[in-house]
Parts: structure tokens; C-alpha cells; sequence
């Protein structure tokens, strides 16, 4: 069982950091030779994300759904995994396209990336295990402010 954190904490990273969201939706769940590809290539990438000495710049996701969300410690990093002929993410991604050339409309994919300046987030979970923020980072004592605001930049 995961070890639940019974008290208030917060997440942090140290530095500047990039918050990268993805996720797939599937258009048409019949067309089920479509998107299965899509929904078994990520779990792999992840693996091999989360085997991958600290140099490639990964520091942890949350979830395996509709949205997965990645940290990165830079958006050099991140681009430098993408565009990695040797990791499995670009294979993956010219296969997609190859094969959803006139399909578009069948499966989609989206992503959004976030350039995220130090002390400028706030990451708070109670009576959660180890998550998100908390998870890819450290995991650290609320700080004795009762607002958000007030939170925002007292890193």
C-alpha cells in the first residue's frame, strides 16, 4: 500500500522547471487499430523515462489517463528526449503521423508545456502519498502563511 503523508505538505523543485502535459482522445473507439498503438507507446516511454540516468533531465510524472503530466528540468531537456533517434518517443511519433496521414480525425493527441520560474507555483497536498509536485521534487512543511498568494514566491 502507498504511504500516506498525514499531514500538510508542499512540493518543490529546486530552479526553474518545465510542467509538460499530454494526453490522447479517442475519436472514434471502433477504429481501435488506431489509438491502441498510441495508448501502448506511452507506458513504455515512461519506463524508460523513469530508467534514465538524471542527465536527460526528467524528474518524475503523475498519472497514466486522459492526462499525464511530466517535470522536466528544463525545456532543453524535454526537446532533447523528443527529438532523441535513439529513444523511444521518436519512432513512436513519426509512426503516428505515417500512419494518421489521412486518418486524423480518428485518434488524437495534445500537449502543453509550461515554463515554470522558481518560487513561482504552489504545490499543496494533505493526507496524499507522495504526488505530483511532491513527488518529482521534494516533499517539505507548508510554510506558516494561510494563503496562496502568500505562498507564491516563498519558496
Amino acid at each position: 500500500m502507498t504511504e500516506i503523508i498525514p499531514s500538510r505538505v508542499t512540493g518543490r523543485i529546486e530552479g526553474d522547471f518545465v510542467v509538460f502535459l499530454i494526453g490522447m482522445r479517442i475519436n472514434k473507439p471502433w477504429a481501435v487499430h488506431k489509438w491502441l498503438p498510441v495508448a501502448r507507446a506511452m507506458p513504455k516511454m515512461l519506463k524508460e523515462l523513469e530508467a534514465a540516468p538524471p542527465d536527460v533531465g526528467f524528474l518524475g510524472h503523475t498519472g497514466l489517463s486522459k492526462i499525464i503530466v511530466q517535470y522536466w528540468r528544463s525545456f532543453d531537456h524535454l526537446e532533447r528526449y523528443a527529438r532523441n533517434r535513439d529513444a523511444l518517443h521518436w519512432p513512436a511519433w513519426v509512426d503516428f503521423n505515417r500512419r494518421m496521414k489521412e486518418t486524423r480525425g480518428d485518434v488524437g493527441i495534445w500537449h502543453e508545456t509550461y515554463r515554470v520560474r522558481a518560487g513561482d507555483y504552489e504545490a499543496i497536498y494533505s493526507g496524499m502519498p507522495a504526488f505530483g509536485l511532491g513527488k518529482a521534487g521534494v516533499s517539505a512543511a507548508v510554510p506558516d502563511t494561510s494563503a496562496a498568494r502568500q505562498r507564491l514566491g516563498a519558496a
